[in-house]
């Protein structure tokens, strides 16, 4: 078996514990998920089965979506409503038109210190671990997207955004960085992430749904196709000539592509690949040289 599985995260659970659910489930252990949900989050877990594992880097690099609610004027050590609280602000009053002005502040390229309850590591260890022995280490500043920010509703003391951003955000930290801007301080009261790359909330499965499914053996409408990771890729199909080689992951030019592309490709820029028969078998580069210009794989999965 081999897919992808886009699976409705409940809070309460980890990533690894979906992940344990859907080796029980399937009956096997090769099992990967592309980007952890913190355990009090919901929503989609991408869930990749067999050498589906080989699209996460690819999964991984997508755009990503939230729903977040943000209590403002209180801050917690954890960032979210799972930590002790440090500082409250006491009374205040933020207009709608402050909020959204702050919030188009941290549209575009910005940087972020990642948060010290996180699973990034510090001279071997988890910042979370640190954190749980009261100790603070400095971060470096990370550079990531946010693409969108759109204030959903304002009610004084608690605000809802959808945010689209790239990977590597952490959601938590933002919104304290909202409330640090906003001069009063702010927490993350709950999140749910509502699309990961083309899979989105929407059409995410609950567990329930996954085990009623897999009973039914209805495999088909639970485990999508590989390439459904990969839209984001533009497509190429090679010649019937071609076929063969590309099975074993040989270089191809651009003369040996069953159909001419529409746009010239960029130098770095990724493909997804399929043979004449339109079976999808690889994700290719563009890789260009004074001498020569061709696709080089990047990974093959047949």
């Amino acid at each position: 078996m081999k897919g992808i599985i886009n699976i409705l995260k409940p809070p309460g659970m980890t990533s690894f514990d979906i992940i344990y659910f859907c080796r029980k489930v399937f009956e096997m252990k090769k099992i990967g998920h592309a980007g952890t949900l913190d355990p009090g989050a919901a929503g989609v877990l991408a869930v990749c089965l067999g050498r589906g594992t080989k699209v996460v880097p690819f999964l991984t690099d997508t755009r990503k979506a939230y729903r977040a609610e943000i209590t403002l004027g209180v801050e917690t050590t954890t960032l979210d409503a799972f930590g002790e609280i440090t500082k409250k602000a006491g009374e205040f009053f933020v207009s709608q038109e402050e909020v959204e002005r702050v919030l188009k502040e941290f549209i575009g390229e910005i940087e972020q210190i990642p948060p010290m309850y996180s699973a990034i590591k510090h001279n071997g260890k988890r910042l979370y671990k640190l954190a749980r022995q009261g100790k603070k280490v400095k971060r470096k500043p990370r550079t990531i997207d946010i693409y969108n920010i759109d204030l959903v509703s304002f009610e004084g003391k608690k605000l809802i955004i959808d945010v689209e951003c790239s990977k590597g955000t952490y959601i938590r930290t933002l919104c304290a960085d909202i409330g640090k801007r906003l001069g009063i301080g702010a927490y993350m009261s709950f999140l749910v992430r509502t699309k990961v790359g083309e899979y989105s909330l929407s059409e995410a499965l609950t567990l329930e749904e996954i085990e009623l499914l897999k009973k039914k053996d209805r495999i088909e409408e639970l485990v999508q196709s590989l390439d459904s990771a990969l839209t984001h890729l533009r497509s190429i199909r090679v010649s019937e000539d071609t076929n063969k080689i590309l099975r074993n992951g040989a270089y191809i030019s651009l003369n040996q592509l069953a159909d001419d592309l529409i746009q010239p490709p960029k130098a770095g820029e990724k493909f997804r690949v399929y043979d004449f028969d339109n079976n999808f078998i690889a994700v290719y580069a563009w890789h260009t040289s004074d001498d020569k210009n061709i696709f080089k794989p990047e990974r093959v999965f047949v």
